[in-house]
């Protein structure tokens, strides 16, 4: 409950991390004072006030629209943006409404199909006070407010519906008949507020994974929507949701990292941002949430999770493309760093927005954007970023301007965090425009659970691991005597360099492998901003311990001698280089996964080698990573670990 496991770790690590342990600690400890004494949602009511301004007050006030309108106006990007909204809108116009059926166990594609519509719609009004938008969402609400319910036994589904349906109800509450903001704010209560108070539906109330930032924000959301006419429940729910998210939050401590990875940061982060935004419109404070230990700091690993490809680092279970995130924009306005949105500037061309109907909370850019200026978003100016936390990550690069420069990334961990992969110490890389060493990330949800299969049980001995893309093998990263990693163990980053001609960091794996291994240590490094260095140390346990060295590639593979081959893709090359030891022989597997339910991966390869470790000693792995630009560069013999550079 207090984190023991968290301690433990820091006693292992012989360096200081006592100021991020103590930030850490103390939140842990303020919640859990409160659990421990039955009083975390004991607060009932929140000391708001007594009443509340006229619609519309989530998000975009009362005559907002003439601020987006100004930075329409100026802004050629912004004004792509509004165009494909309206489009996406007409669109819609002519579609028959979202209709009750479930896909597996979920509601969950339908609510966010209502949020879309209904977002884009409402927006679409405001901005042009074009009746048709009024009449084809308030057919919509009506549509999902006649549902049943809107699927409590999933609860992000009644979330994320009740985020839409109270949008839709403020935002076009002033053209809606008295009969329909009825069934529509009746809906809210019943199939939304009401239904948070299921015991069985709500667990989420007391965890820290993104269920709690996304179902706290549906809440507060629908209670902010019908605060005038039922402000007693209103007040109850809001307050309960100042109180829970604070368990989330807790995860962005001590620097900003999210143990979930990359996509589910969008998502949790987005709806976090959505609950902070709507208290301070609707009443002029966050109630201290923002200034949490982490949260402020969470934008800069987003932004430094994305690779000189655009791709993310998509560790655990999450996709590498990235799209529109409007979370970022809120950060640079709040933090006034124009830099935050370095990363999404590709995205607002009129190319790739072309896809960009489909993201449901588009129109919240349009908002967090006002005040604002695009045109200043200047280069970030890290190229390295580490973080501690329960994944610990670093993050490295050549450059932000040059899109052929090299990038680095390497997570610690555990494979029983929320989301998580058998990944731990595994790694991407890119250079030259391509990303060499990837991750395949997710596993269609659905697919898998269709066959029974448990797939969010994490215990050690779960069917999650027998998925093909879930296990150490598919990774890259070590396996020893094709056994499973622990997933009790834990992996932190213990040293690190930020040195532009020798970026590093080095992983403690030892918990990770502790049945085979007596110390397991993985250094990756950037070197001379040409070539990329992964180093791993071991000393095994006993005399009977072979070790697999994995990498996946896109790439297509050429074995040109034991210890060498050349991967080659988009009509460029990386050379991969065992430097020691010279007595292994680099071989290829399939990446076909064994049941037809799973993905095909094609187009990928695994390329390594497997070694048996003598049984004395200390072993250590070399292999570089050449980009074609450095194939003739002299490349000196890798330093052990512990003469490495850090900071």
């Amino acid at each position: 409950m207090m984190k023991l496991k968290f301690i433990n770790q820091f006693k292992k690590s012989k360096y200081n991390y006592m100021k991020k342990v103590i930030n850490r600690l103390y939140l842990y400890i303020s919640i859990g004072i409160l659990v421990a004494n039955g009083n975390l949602f004991a607060q009932d009511t929140f000391e708001g006030t007594t009443s509340i301004a006229a619609h519309p007050r989530l998000l975009l006030l009362k005559n907002g629209e003439e601020q987006i309108k100004q930075n329409i106006a100026s802004n050629a990007s912004l004004a792509t943006i509004n165009k494909v909204i309206l489009k996406a809108s007409d669109m819609i116009i002519d579609n028959k409404p979202v209709e009750r059926v479930l896909v597996g166990i979920r509601l969950l594609d339908k609510s966010r199909e209502a949020l879309r519509r209904i977002y884009f719609l409402s927006y679409a009004w405001r901005l042009t006070h074009d009746d048709k938008y009024l009449k084809r969402g308030e057919k919509e609400l009506l549509a999902v407010s006649n549902f049943s319910d809107w699927h409590p036994a999933h609860f992000l589904d009644v979330a994320e519906m009740t985020t839409g349906v109270a949008i839709g109800y403020d935002w076009l509450y002033d053209g809606l008949s008295p009969e329909s903001r009825a069934i529509i704010r009746d809906a809210i209560l019943h199939k939304g507020l009401e239904a948070s108070y299921d015991a069985k539906a709500t667990w989420w109330l007391n965890s820290t994974n993104n269920w709690n930032q996304v179902c706290n924000a549906g809440m507060t959301f629908g209670a902010i929507a019908i605060y005038e006419d039922q402000p007693e429940v209103a007040k109850k729910i809001i307050a309960r949701s100042i109180n829970s998210i604070k368990l989330s939050m807790s995860e962005f401590a001590p620097d900003g990292t999210f143990d979930e990875g990359f996509g589910y940061w969008d998502y949790g982060t987005t709806c976090n941002v959505l609950l902070l935004d709507a208290l301070e419109k609707a009443f002029h404070s966050d109630y201290g949430l923002s200034e949490l230990p982490g949260f402020l700091k969470t934008p800069y690993y987003f932004q430094a999770m994305t690779g000189q490809t655009g791709d993310g680092f998509n560790f655990s279970d999450c996709g590498s493309k990235s799209e529109l995130v409007p979370a970022m924009f809120w950060f640079a306005n709040k933090l006034k760093d124009p830099s935050l949105i370095w990363t999404q500037i590709p995205h607002l061309g009129k190319e790739s927005m072309r896809t960009n109907g489909g993201n449901r909370y588009l129109p919240s850019l349009m908002v967090w954007s006002v005040g604002l200026n695009i045109n200043e978003a200047s280069i970030p100016k890290k190229n390295y970023w580490e973080g501690d936390g329960k994944t610990p990550v670093a993050l490295m690069r050549t450059s932000w301007a040059d899109p052929n420069g090299i990038y680095l990334a390497v997570k610690g961990g555990s494979a029983g965090s929320n989301h998580a992969h058998m990944d731990v110490g595994s790694f991407v890389m890119e250079a030259d425009g391509v990303r060499w060493a990837m991750d395949f990330g997710m596993e269609n949800y659905n697919a898998v659970e269709s066959k029974g299969i448990k797939l969010f049980d994490m215990k050690q001995n779960s069917q999650r691991w027998n998925v093909f893309r879930y296990n150490n093998q598919a990774h890259n990263t070590l396996t020893f005597n094709n056994s499973f990693q622990k997933v009790d163990g834990h992996a932190v980053i213990k040293r690190y360099s930020k040195d532009s001609l020798f970026m590093s960091a080095q992983l403690d794996l030892k918990d990770i492998y502790s049945d085979q291994v007596e110390t397991a240590n993985r250094g990756v490094a950037i070197v001379d901003k040409s070539y990329v260095v992964i180093r791993d140390e071991i000393e095994p346990k006993g005399d009977d311990v072979t070790v697999r060295w994995n990498m996946l590639t896109p790439a297509t593979v050429k074995i040109i001698s034991d210890t060498k081959a050349e991967l080659t893709k988009d009509g460029k090359t990386l050379i991969l280089q065992i430097q020691e030891p010279s007595n292994v022989v680099l071989k290829t597997w399939s990446t076909k996964s064994p049941h037809d339910y799973e993905s095909s991966n094609e187009g990928t390869t695994f390329i390594g080698f497997e070694y048996k470790l003598p049984s004395k000693g200390t072993i250590p792995l070399t292999v570089l990573l050449i980009p074609q630009e450095a194939k003739d560069k002299t490349i000196t013999p890798v330093l052990p670990l512990k003469k490495w550079p850090r900071n």
